[in-house]
């Protein structure tokens, strides 16, 4: 599951983004928030939380810890 933006993605934890930062493409992965044991809708990824973001992703403000959503939009 992912939201790709003109601007990079955020994904599933099924996506490297360390690998996407070679490409020079801005990607973080998202885990579940609260008691879900995945991420199966886009709503969960909006609600999930951040657990990693390549260079490219946090040069545009992107943290470990803030919401899928908080990341999409900057992105």
């Amino acid at each position: 599951m992912a939201v790709v933006t003109d601007a990079g993605m955020v994904g599933c934890g099924a996506f490297d983004v360390d690998a996407l930062e070679k490409f020079g493409y801005p990607a973080a992965r998202v885990k579940p928030a609260g008691s879900a044991s995945s991420i199966e809708t886009i709503e969960d990824l909006l609600r999930g939380e951040i657990k990693g973001a390549n260079r490219y992703a946090c040069e545009r403000g992107v943290a470990v810890g803030m919401t899928g959503r908080e990341a999409l939009d900057r992105l």
